[in-house]
């Protein structure tokens, strides 16, 4: 039994070292590219700049829509139409947004509803089928924040015309609290690797919140499918499955969007069982691409980051049952080492993700930096967090594999605002 325990030990850290070795290559190697990029002088280009549709799918965003408007209103990038679908809101979503677009009438906003809660994905097709008359697509969630340039940084990538779809690079909102300083943290590391999986070209997961499309690339498609929880994995997915070797996804680094992080413990254990949901759904819908050998995938995707994505839920499974073995043989040798070992390699991985971040001065690096150390202790939380969403997962696996229907009407969470007002 024991002999079994120490091979799985051994594999599941040769396979995270590995993976953190290529994380901070391809990351750094990603840096370089653009760094290069960035010292080349720069060619003017004298084709005229496409027209962006920003669709903003809202439902009960009182409290965050106008203070979304105004970051996509500030956009250095003036070629934009602005729509905001409600969905079936019950709040004052419709007369806030009216009023804006009153208050602001040059700024080209558009609004569209649905009279019934619909569901994010649907809501969005319909904003982008009959209202979208833009080249490109950006997608942004009712709470978040865009940056100034972010809109113009998105249109550049798309001068390669083999890329298809660019993710953004999103922030949590700076919160005070142990669940937001948490999700800062997952959020900084999760999006660096994000580096690696473009130069590599292993891209499939792109989030909804500022991420951009090509209006052609969504229309072949087919748009937001309604049969997974998430549909922005879905149709990320959905995009990359029709062949990446041509048609590539990428992660835009100075995309930079801001988003809220929820508040509760309650409402992140809700959060990432639809994302795990979703997430596994949508391997389990496009299984055929592990292994895949026709050609139009590159094999970085078809080898190592598709299965992986399924193999890396299974690891997490075991963590426990390692953890486990792992302080029954520190206490058997009475030593730490290993133990010792991860923290200090942890923190050091955490600190090398942080301080090369693009949008963060000197002084907020240093603040966070200080929680560094302790950082591997409160990311056990996270851990317990993904391990219950994996349960519940194999607990409703006829949702999985997609036998049994998902709701795809949504509730907006709680918001920072909401807990001011109170």
């Amino acid at each position: 039994m024991f002999e079994v325990l120490f091979w799985i030990f051994i594999t599941i850290s040769t396979i995270n070292t590995v993976h953190f070795g290529l994380y901070l290559v391809g990351a750094n190697y990603y840096d370089v590219l653009r760094f290069k990029k960035e010292a080349q002088p720069k060619k003017r280009n004298r084709s005229p700049k496409p027209l962006v549709s920003i669709v903003i799918a809202a439902h009960n965003e009182e409290l965050t829509i106008a203070r979304t408007l105004d970051s996509v209103r500030k956009s250095s990038y003036r070629k934009l139409e602005i729509i905001v679908v409600d969905d079936g809101s019950t709040d004052k979503t419709k007369k806030i947004v009216r009023e804006y677009i009153e208050k602001h009438p040059k700024a080209n906003i558009k609004l569209m509803y649905k009279q019934k809660n619909v569901g994010k994905g649907q809501a969005l097709n319909h904003g982008m089928k009959n209202g979208a008359s833009g080249v490109l697509i950006m997608t942004l969630d009712a709470d978040s924040l865009l940056g100034k340039k972010s809109v113009a940084h998105a249109v550049k990538y798309f001068d390669d015309p083999n890329v298809v779809g660019v993710a953004a690079n999103v922030q949590v909102i700076d919160s005070q609290s142990i669940l937001g300083l948490l999700q800062r943290f997952e959020y900084m590391v999760g999006y660096r690797s994000k580096k690696f999986f473009t130069v590599a070209n292993c891209e499939f997961i792109v989030g909804g919140v500022a991420s951009t499309y090509r209006a052609s690339t969504l229309r072949a498609v087919g748009y937001y499918d309604h049969d997974i929880i998430t549909e922005d994995i879905a149709l990320s997915l959905k995009v990359v499955a029709q062949g990446n070797k041509e048609n590539r996804v990428v992660y835009g680094v100075d995309v930079l969007a801001r988003t809220e992080g929820v508040l509760t413990f309650k409402a992140l254990l809700k959060q990432r069982y639809r994302w795990k949901m979703g997430n596994l759904q949508s391997i389990v819908k496009y299984r055929h691409l592990a292994g895949d050998m026709s050609g139009r995938h590159s094999a970085m995707l078809t080898w190592y980051r598709f299965p992986m994505a399924f193999l890396g839920e299974l690891i997490v499974l075991l963590e426990p049952i390692i953890l486990i073995y792992v302080l029954y043989i520190c206490l058997q040798l009475a030593s730490f080492s290993f133990v010792i070992g991860a923290y200090v390699f942890i923190t050091v991985y955490l600190l090398w993700n942080l301080l090369p971040d693009e949008h963060m001065n000197t002084r907020e690096k240093l603040r966070l930096s200080m929680y560094a150390p302790v950082m591997y202790f409160i990311m056990y939380l996270m851990n317990i967090v993904q391990i219950v969403a994996i349960v519940r997962c194999i607990i409703n696996y006829r949702q999985v594999t997609r036998s049994v229907k998902t709701h795809s009407t949504w509730k907006s969470p709680a918001r920072a605002a909401q807990q001011a007002i109170s």
